[in-house]
């Protein structure tokens, strides 16, 4: 390989150190040659003193030396030949004298070849002689303007953000002279001399190269039309610095943009997007959207819509004149109708365009969620928390961005509502933590149609997100809960009914002790829930109406309770629908049956449930209408009564076969149902306990059971001695037990005192903790008992 032409440089110095008179200028050379023929060049220096030396060797295009001395006071002639040619027979030559102590910038600019080139600008080095190594003030950067660009006109170069040019009229071969900025990144664009047209716009970062301080020289090189110039380089800004090597190009302008289709016109339900009649999407579909992509910025562009069909931009139904600004991120939305009829109202086909945009969230942990309102029949709307509290987004209209929401990032319920917030349009799950969304920047747009039987029955209403990454917009789910119904009025009336939901028909024929399967009812919007006769033609013939507001996510018991009829039944209790809010579908617990107790007999009192074995009541003091609660139970087979709250009467005794039923995980509803006394209430349905599984359908009946005492031992035979007991103990004598009996012992005023489990024939029972007096021994198993009457001295 040869030596470099710095090494072949420093030669050449030191050769003139010891020839010339000790007279130096400082001197650098660019080469701005766009001409294949010149791509690598070698350069000679002439002196009459030292004859021809190589000065620069593979001196290529878009190369800068370092500065370096070169003699001054005397003529030197610069010789410039193919790599390896003779000085004797140069491409080009120019002969100078430099003076003493001054600073030259060098640019070879130019076409060597004869052919091949429009215009053949002739090659040459154009001398700036007032060059500069640094800056002249502290914090600037000092910059020259060289046009070498040969297919290029008189231009001006401008400040992007507008004012007078910063280098006015410079022509082909000129120096525009320095201008002292300070240090900073600037945009900039390169326009006509009359401004009227800008022809390429660059970035200018000076701070980000690091070049505070520093005198750089920026040359326009290579071609406009390369095709005219032997697709040559294309034309661009470079810039050389004081240290040379390549020159460091200018980036074009750019900025970030997303481009999102939301017109829900059908005519425009596939698009193709041109940018300055160049095919930039194919086939957009409604409701996508474009990854963000770098588009020019700081020069005039004109975005057109055309049909899915087109087959070039002059087939555009749209067209959208824009000039973007450097370093900028932009949303594009594209909203309205192109058709002429069958849309109300017909809002016109256009682009929104939001100039601030965002591809991550500003802060970490959040995601930034920019609204858009691009649904043509939908009013001038609020979005807001369903649980309450100022709005998100305050009255954003048809067209109209409401700018960022910096949201933690999480699953939200929201509604859109009108924007007194009056009425809930629409509610939504915001789910941004289950869909990944932390950190990232969505844009969120109202899109479809209120009434799509008025827009040629197009998309219904919606939101849907755009990602940065683009594609297929992804649906916000409209909110809703889980609603199981029970129907439980024991009234001959209500035997079956007609449910409706918002005047729909929900539920046919719904009959007495069946339940629903487990439903989605709309969530987050006000609903209202109609019970009708059986016999019912529409919602008008309701007998009873609850307005009720679902918690999105939550899951509801609704049990249908109560009295339709005016007369026949004691206590009449009004019919209503109890409504219980944190139902489940399944146990909480592997291996459980998780069960809802709900009182729903109009004419029981409040009662306890307990196990017949005694302990604790499973359910304390539960009255009509109310529900207990889940209890958490091991799946397994249960003896249960129901007792009077006090616990003194047991109403009826029942098997609980949660094992045989094969309820393992799951959650059911037990309802106390029917009447205690059915000769009161029109010889309607007795009661039970009946319960209503996830699935739905017919009730299960919980299997009454009848245990005896007199199954476990002889109470015939029953021997209580001493009696009044002496010294405090008390001897119970049991024959033929076989299983163990709960005995309670209870004072005169019915205060349980003693509660113990016999378990032998003959048991001793300590009654020295009792005061002298009367007390009956009751003995019990299931819904049986027997009672003796013991004495303590």
């Amino acid at each position: 390989m040869k030596p470099n032409y710095i090494f072949t440089l420093l030669i050449a110095i030191c050769f003139f150190s010891f020839t010339s008179i000790g007279q130096t200028a400082r001197v650098q050379a660019i080469h701005n040659s766009a001409d294949a023929a010149a791509a690598v060049v070698d350069v000679y220096i002439f002196t009459s003193v030292t004859g021809d030396q190589l000065l620069l060797e593979d001196f290529a295009f878009r190369t800068a030396s370092p500065f370096v001395d070169a003699p001054a006071g005397i003529p030197i002639t610069l010789k410039v030949t193919a790599p390896g040619g003779s000085p004797s027979t140069p491409v080009y030559e120019i002969t100078t004298t430099l003076s003493s102590g001054s600073t030259y910038i060098l640019v070879a600019d130019g076409i060597v070849s004869t052919s091949g080139y429009m215009p053949a600008q002739p090659f040459g080095i154009q001398v700036y002689d007032m060059g500069r190594e640094a800056a002249s003030t502290s914090g600037n950067t000092d910059v020259l303007v060289h046009h070498g660009s040969t297919d290029a006109p008189t231009v001006d170069v401008n400040l992007q953000s507008g004012g007078a040019p910063l280098v006015d009229d410079v022509s082909y071969t000129e120096f525009a002279g320095y201008l002292e900025l300070p240090t900073d990144d600037y945009a900039i664009n390169v326009s006509t001399a009359d401004g009227a047209t800008i022809v390429k716009a660059y970035d200018a970062p000076l701070a980000t190269l690091g070049l505070t301080d520093s005198a750089i020289t920026v040359v326009a090189s290579g071609f406009l039309d390369p095709s005219m110039n032997s697709n040559g380089a294309a034309f661009g800004l470079y810039a050389a610095t004081p240290a040379g090597g390549d020159l460091v190009a200018l980036q074009e302008s750019s900025a970030r943009v997303q481009v999102i289709h939301n017109s829900a016109d059908a005519a425009a339900a596939s698009v193709d997007v041109y940018l300055n009649d160049a095919l930039l999407i194919d086939d957009f579909a409604f409701r996508t959207a474009s990854a963000f992509i770098d588009a020019p910025a700081g020069v005039p562009l004109s975005i057109e819509v055309a049909p899915g069909t087109s087959t070039s931009s002059m087939d555009a139904i749209y067209e959208l004149p824009a000039t973007l600004v450097s370093g900028e991120t932009y949303i594009l939305v594209a909203d309205g109708i192109v058709s002429a009829s069958g849309y109300m109202p017909a809002q016109p086909f256009g682009i929104q365009v939001y100039a601030m945009g965002r591809e991550a969230a500003s802060i970490s942990g959040n995601t930034d969620v920019l609204v858009h309102h691009g649904a043509t029949d939908a009013p001038t709307v609020d979005i807001n928390l369903q649980s309450g509290g100022a709005p998100l987004v305050d009255d954003v209209s048809y067209t109209e961005f409401a700018g960022y929401l910096q949201l933690p990032t999480d699953d939200y319920a929201i509604n859109v509502s009108t924007a007194d917030g009056s009425t809930i349009v629409k509610a939504y799950d915001a789910p941004l933590a289950t869909l990944g969304l932390t950190d990232s920047a969505i844009t969120v747009v109202a899109s479809g149609f209120l009434d799509p039987s008025m827009n040629s029955n197009g998309a219904a209403f919606g939101l849907y997100a755009a990602t940065p990454a683009g594609g297929d917009l992804v649906a916000l789910p409209e909110s809703s809960a889980r609603v199981q119904v029970i129907h439980n009025s024991a009234d001959a009336a209500a035997a079956s009914v007609d449910v409706y939901l918002n005047e729909a028909l929900l539920i046919d024929d719904f009959a007495f002790r069946t339940a629903s399967s487990f439903i989605d009812a709309p969530a987050g919007v006000p609903l209202s829930i109609e019970v009708a006769p059986g016999t019912s033609t529409s919602s008008m013939d309701a007998i009873y109406e609850l307005p009720v507001t679902l918690v999105s996510g939550e899951t509801y018991i609704l049990v249908a309770d109560g009295i339709v009829s005016a007369s026949g039944y004691m206590p009449a209790q009004a019919f209503g629908i109890q409504v219980y809010a944190m139902g489940r579908e399944a146990a909480s617990t592997s291996g459980n049956t998780d069960v809802l107790v709900h009182h729903g007999a109009t004419d029981a009192p409040t009662v306890d449930v307990n196990l017949q074995s005694g302990g604790a009541p499973l359910v304390d003091d539960v009255s009509y209408t109310e529900f207990a609660g889940y209890l958490e139970l091991p799946t397994d087979d249960y003896q249960i009564n129901i007792s009077t709250a006090d616990g003194a009467t047991i109403v009826q005794g029942y098997d609980a076969p949660l094992a045989t039923l094969n309820l393992d995980d799951a959650a059911i509803t037990v309802v106390a149902s029917g009447f205690l006394d059915p000769s009161m209430n029109s010889n309607g349905a007795a009661f039970g306990l009946w319960v209503a599984l996830e699935a739905g359908g017919p009730l299960v009946e919980l299997p009454t059971n009848t245990l005896s005492i007199r199954e476990f031992v002889n109470v015939d035979q029953l021997a209580v001695y001493p009696n009044p007991s002496i010294d405090g103990d008390l001897f119970i004598s049991l024959p033929q037990l076989t299983e163990d009996i709960d005995a309670f012992v209870y004072d005169i005023s019915g205060r349980e005192v003693i509660k113990t489990v016999l378990s032998n024939e003959l048991t001793k029972l300590d009654v020295r903790s009792l005061n002298t007096g009367f007390y009956i021994m009751t003995l019990r198993k299931g819904n049986d008992s027997f009672s003796v009457k013991i004495a303590v001295n």
